[in-house]
């Protein structure tokens, strides 16, 4: 990642974090669209094509992990107090939703290797991490000064 890239980034999320107005979450997404875009490199062209693939699979993926906070979290706190066949239960629902997340994983690489170069689904894999790992440095600076 260059260097104008990431100060971009740090001086947007800074700015973020300072003048909070809004839902947190939709900034948020507004940082990683500017990211992302930046990192991967996208044409008019392919972006015209990525970015329903991509929101569609966001959306699919928050579809997913609201499942888990509604069927598995809530119950795993209390895993002591589940009987046998509750437990079983619980544990056949997280392995359907990790079923889930992978195959819609692989479905949205699939896709997106139809609309961009494979190297760009690379660095789109790359981005994300790394805008994740920045998001986290950033909650804990801020955590720290506090």
């Amino acid at each position: 990642m260059n260097k104008r890239a990431l100060i971009l980034c740090t001086l947007l999320f800074g700015t973020f974090l300072l003048h909070a107005q809004g839902p947190v979450r939709d900034r948020i997404k507004t940082l990683k669209v500017a990211f992302i875009t930046e990192q991967v490199g996208l044409t008019s062209e392919e972006a015209q094509q990525f970015w329903p693939i991509y929101n569609a699979h966001e959306e699919t993926m928050e579809d997913i992990r609201r499942k888990e906070r509604a069927q598995i979290h809530a119950n795993i706190a209390r895993a002591l107090e589940l009987s046998t066949n509750e437990s079983e239960q619980l544990l056949d629902n997280l392995l359907a939703l990790q079923f889930d997340k992978q195959k819609a994983e692989r479905e949205f690489l699939s896709k997106l290797r139809t609309v961009i170069p494979a190297k760009k689904v690379l660095l789109l894999v790359k981005a994300e991490e790394d805008f994740k790992r920045q998001m986290i440095q950033q909650f804990r600076k801020r955590r720290g000064r506090n």
